[in-house]
């Protein structure tokens, strides 16, 4: 049974989303999840969008005059990602957060944006999806993966809502096999501390995948591209050595400790940030 239920995933974002909008480094383009600094990107916002370019080029190769395709975003945070690919490509697309609060974010985002003829976002767990998700031709998931309590579950839901032929792509933190002490208590202060049900390693990823209907067409290996080693992640890395804790609360600690442990795992090799790609098959 998966630690964190939905609704748990679904709160953790309700207390965060707000502070990630405001105060994260990708707040400003609406991105939640980590900039990456591949060979050729200079500006921040080209980092914080490099992964959506990459869904894009695998979106163009699906695209047909006659049928826009449909995307679905697995886990879609406050609607930016959908945002962003749907004013460079001919598509249409659906959204998918357990968290209120994201919904509300997403959906003034599309009205802002002036796409709410493509674009929808709806409260629902990726997971268990309402019936009224149709069937598409792409669906991606970045930084949404480790908190599927099931990944096997995870890509059935898949490979029944991807048309034959489709594409899945999977962005997220896998372990690296790492078998010490140290590696194991980073690599559980880094789940516990952002409500992550499982972090696999990408072998699995792919067997599961496989397993489902999926064709492993590659992952790229996003890691060295991360800037690493921040002030503000120096400092709470700091005082975590120093005191052992952090003067915030529960909450706030929680979340920040989890963090540190992410920078650790990804410094060490414990951890690593992939990119998967799949097709599903005929």
């Amino acid at each position: 049974m998966a630690e964190f239920d939905a609704a748990d995933v679904g709160r953790y974002y309700d207390r965060h989303t707000d502070d990630f909008v405001a105060h994260g480094q990708g707040g400003t383009v609406g991105a939640l999840h980590r900039a990456v600094w591949a060979p050729g990107v200079t500006e921040a916002a080209d980092a914080f969008r490099y992964v959506e370019r990459r869904i894009g080029e695998a979106l163009d190769e699906l695209a047909r005059a006659d049928h826009p395709p449909m995307v679905l975003d697995l886990g879609c945070g406050v609607g930016a990602s959908l945002c962003y690919l749907a004013e460079r490509h001919p598509m249409r697309g659906i959204g998918l957060t357990v968290s209120p609060v994201q919904v509300a974010h997403a959906r003034r985002r599309i009205d802002a944006h002036d796409l709410a003829d493509r674009l929808t976002c709806l409260e629902a767990d990726f997971s268990t999806p309402p019936d009224s998700v149709p069937s598409v031709e792409l669906a991606y998931a970045i930084e949404s993966f480790v908190h599927a309590p099931d990944p096997e579950a995870f890509f059935a839901t898949c490979a029944r809502l991807i048309r034959p032929g489709g594409r899945l792509l999977v962005c997220d933190d896998f372990r690296r096999p790492a078998a010490s002490g140290q590696a194991v208590r980073t690599v559980e202060a880094f789940r516990r501390g952002w409500h992550l049900n499982h972090l696999i390693e990408g072998d699995d990823l792919v067997r599961l995948a496989g397993a489902a209907g999926f064709d492993h067409e590659r992952t790229d290996d996003l890691t060295p591209y991360l800037r690493l080693g921040r002030p503000r992640d120096r400092l709470i890395a700091l005082f975590i050595a120093l005191f052992g804790w952090l003067p915030l609360d529960g909450t706030r600690a929680g979340h920040l400790v989890g963090g540190n442990a992410l920078h650790t795992g990804l410094s060490k090799g414990w951890i690593g940030y992939d990119l998967a790609f799949f097709r599903r098959r005929a």
